[in-house]
């Protein structure tokens, strides 16, 4: 079994998003199933999204436009969805660096 966490990063900023939505969800034959919501901490990051996730393809969906227009800005992009394969082995920290009209995730650690 594996651990999702994430963690946003505002490199507008330059420091971490806090308060932004994110959902968990896996893909279940054709259906994708909520697992887990919740939002960023003052860090910028979700530790609590899964301790136990299986093998599967997962999603993360980041509520970006609704942290942006908190922040008095705008973007083109409403939400950001990351669908990655999650093998069931060890941890999966998927990070999301965001602007206001971009954004790039990579696999931390």
């Amino acid at each position: 079994m594996s651990g999702i966490t994430t963690h946003v990063l505002d490199i507008t900023l330059g420091k971490p998003a806090a308060g932004v939505g994110i959902r968990l969800e896996k893909l279940d034959e054709d259906t994708w199933l909520m697992l887990a919501e919740s939002a960023t901490d003052a860090d910028g990051r979700c530790r609590n999204l899964a301790t136990d996730a299986s093998p599967g393809l997962y999603r993360l969906t980041f509520a970006t436009g609704t942290y942006l227009k908190q922040q008095g800005r705008t973007s083109i992009y409403p939400e950001v969805c990351v669908t990655f394969l999650c093998r069931g082995e060890a941890h999966y920290h998927v990070p999301l660096l965001l602007s206001d009209n971009s954004y790039t995730t990579y696999r931390g650690s």
